[in-house]
C-alpha cells in the first residue's frame, strides 16, 4: 500500500527510499517504529529481486485488508442475528455497532490505499495500534454496558479475538508486524488489567479460582496467564514468520534467477533443466536422430573491422531477433550463438520423427527473412554486402551434458554436427546460400516437407574434410548459378 509524496516516484527510486538495508536489530521493540515497513534482509538483494519482494508485500497488505473487512462483516452479521442477552438492561449502551462501523470504514480506507501503492511504516504501525485499540476498547466497554465493575470486562470471551488480530499480521510474511501486534495486544490487556485493579475495592482481588470464575473478583494469576499466553503466541508466530520470510527471500531470489537463466537458454532446454528429477551431472548423454542447422554471415568480419562495438552488437541483435523466432516456431532449439554464427538443433532435445522436415522448413523461412533483412541494411547505414549462409545435415547425434561439477553445458556431438559445419563453409566454394546433404533432403521429404524455394541437386561434390564426394541440395530464394564443373539436377 503506498501513500504520500513518494507515491509518484519511479519504482527503483521508491524501493531505495522505502526499503534501505537494515539489520537484525530491527526486530527489537526499540526500533520497530523506525524500521517497520522497510525491507529487512540479512543480505543485500538485487534491485529486480527487491522489486519482486515489494510486489509480494503489497499483495499481502491487500489480502490483510480484505480479511479484516470480512471479519468486520462477520462480526456485524453475528451481532445482528444474536438475541439480546436476557440479563441486559433495557437502557444498555451498545458501542458494538459504532465500533464495527468505524473499523469497517478504516479497513475500506486501507484497502483503497493498498491499491494505490506502498504504505509507509508509520501508517502500518498506526493501523496495528488502531486494530488493538478498537478491540481493547470494545472489551473494556462491556462492564459499562452491563453496569458491572471494571473486572467484569476481563472475563468476556471477546479476549480470544486478540489472537486473531495477531495471527492476521502473519499474512504479510514479516515477523516485525506480528511482533508489533503481539506487543500491542499484551500492552492493551495489561492496561485493562491495571485499570481494573485501580478501580477495584477492598476484597475485589482473590486467590480463590472458583470465586474468580463465579464472580467479578480479580485473580492476578489468571490475568498474568493471559498476558503470558499473548506473548508466547506472539513469540512463536514471530519466529515462524521470520523463518518463512527467509524462505520467501530465497524463493524470490531463485525465481528471479530462473527467469534470468531462461533468457540465456532456449525454452525447451530451460524446461529440461528446471524439470529434471535429479541434479544434472557432467557426462549424461542420450542418442538422438536429429537435424543440425548452422548459419553464418558472410562479410561480417569486414563490416565489424571499422565499426564501433555498439554498432556491431546492434546489427547482430536485430539479425537474431528475426531468425530466432523462426527456428523456435519450427520446433528448433538454439544450441549456441558463435559470434555472427548460430547453431540450432531439431529433434536433439526430444526425439522427433520430423526433425529433418522441421529443419528445412525453418531454413526456408530464414532464407526468406534474411532477404528482407539484407534489403533493409542500406537504410540502416550498412554499405558492406552481407550474405547469410546456411547448412543442414541430419543423422545420429549424442545430446550430452559436458563440463565440470560447477559449470555445465548442454550440446550435441556427432557426425551430423561436423558435416553441417563443413557444408556451411562449402557455400563459399560453390557460391551458394544454403546447402543440405542429399540424405537429409530425402528424410525431410519423407517427413512431410514440401519445398517451396528453388532446390537444385549437386551430385558428387567434393567437400573439404569429407573423404568421399557427397550428393548435396542447394536452396535459394532465387535461381541458382553454380560453377559448371558441378552437375545440377532439378529436384524442386
Amino acid at each position: 500500500m503506498l501513500i504520500g509524496p513518494i507515491a509518484t516516484a519511479r519504482p527503483v527510486e521508491l524501493i531505495q527510499h522505502c526499503y534501505p538495508k537494515t539489520d537484525m536489530a530491527s526486530i527489537l521493540p526499540k526500533s520497530l517504529f523506525t524500521n517497520l515497513g522497510r525491507l529487512e534482509t540479512e543480505q543485500p538483494l538485487p534491485g529486480r529481486v527487491r522489486e519482486l519482494v515489494v510486489q509480494q508485500e503489497m499483495m499481502s497488505e491487500r489480502l490483510i485488508g480484505w480479511v479484516q473487512l470480512a471479519l468486520a462483516a462477520t462480526f456485524a452479521v453475528l451481532y445482528a442475528l444474536s438475541p439480546r442477552p436476557a440479563d441486559a438492561p433495557m437502557t444498555m449502551y451498545e458501542p458494538v455497532p459504532i465500533a464495527l462501523g468505524a473499523y469497517a470504514l478504516f479497513t475500506i480506507g486501507r484497502l483503497i490505499l493498498s491499491y494505490r501503492g506502498h504504505i509507509p511504516g508509520w501508517l502500518l504501525v498506526l493501523s496495528i495500534l488502531l486494530d488493538m485499540t478498537l478491540l481493547i476498547g470494545l472489551i473494556w466497554s462491556f462492564h459499562i454496558q452491563y453496569g458491572q465493575p471494571a473486572a467484569f470486562s476481563l472475563k468476556v470471551p471477546t479476549f480470544i479475538y486478540l489472537f486473531v488480530f495477531i495471527a492476521l499480521r502473519a499474512l504479510r510474511f514479516d515477523h516485525r508486524f506480528v511482533l508489533t501486534a503481539g506487543l500491542a495486544a499484551a500492552a492493551g490487556w495489561t492496561l485493562l488489567f491495571a485499570f481494573a485493579l485501580q478501580t477495584s475495592g477492598p476484597g475485589d482481588v482473590t486467590r480463590n479460582f472458583i470465586e474468580y470464575v463465579t464472580s467479578n473478583k480479580i485473580l492476578r494469576g489468571a490475568e498474568f496467564d493471559k498476558i503470558f499466553s499473548i506473548l508466547m503466541i506472539t513469540g512463536i508466530l514471530t519466529i515462524a514468520v521470520w523463518r518463512a520470510r527467509r524462505t520467501l527471500f530465497t524463493a524470490v531470489r531463485e525465481s528471479a534467477a530462473t527467469r534470468d537463466m531462461r533468457r540465456f537458454l532456449s525454452e525447451g532446454l530451460a524446461e529440461t533443466i528446471t524439470s529434471s528429477e535429479a541434479q544434472l551431472q557432467a557426462g549424461e548423454a542420450a542418442e538422438r536422430d536429429a537435424a543440425i542447422l548452422m548459419l553464418d554471415i558472410r562479410g561480417f568480419t569486414l563490416f565489424s573491422s571499422d565499426r564501433a562495438p555498439q554498432d556491431v552488437v546492434k546489427l547482430l541483435t536485430g539479425y537474431h531477433a528475426r531468425i530466432v523466432p523462426l527456428i523456435e516456431a519450427h520446433n528448433g532449439v538454439i544450441d549456441k550463438f558463435m559470434g555472427d554464427g548460430v547453431m540450432a538443433t531439431f529433434g536433439a532435445l526430444a526425439p522427433s520423427e520430423h526433425a529433418a522436415a522441421d529443419a528445412l522448413s525453418a531454413l526456408e523461412a530464414i532464407i526468406a527473412e534474411t532477404e528482407k533483412w539484407r534489403a533493409d541494411l542500406p537504410a540502416a547505414g550498412v554499405s558492406v554486402p552481407l550474405d547469410v549462409n546456411a547448412a543442414v545435415a541430419a543423422g545420429p547425434v549424442v545430446f550430452a551434458t559436458l563440463g565440470s561439477v560447477d559449470r555445465l553445458e548442454y550440446t550435441v556431438i556427432g557426425e551430423a554436427v561436423n558435416l553441417t559445419a563443413k557444408l556451411e563453409k562449402h557455400n563459399k566454394v560453390l557460391g551458394t546460400r544454403a546447402l543440405v546433404s542429399g540424405d537429409t533432403f530425402q528424410k525431410a521429404i519423407a517427413g512431410g516437407y514440401e519445398p517451396t524455394l528453388d532446390n537444385e541437386a549437386i551430385t558428387k561434390s567434393t567437400v573439404a574434410g569429407v573423404a568421399a564426394p557427397l550428393d548435396l541440395v542447394a536452396m535459394s530464394a532465387q535461381p541458382l548459378q553454380l560453377p559448371s564443373e558441378h552437375a545440377i539436377v532439378d529436384v524442386g
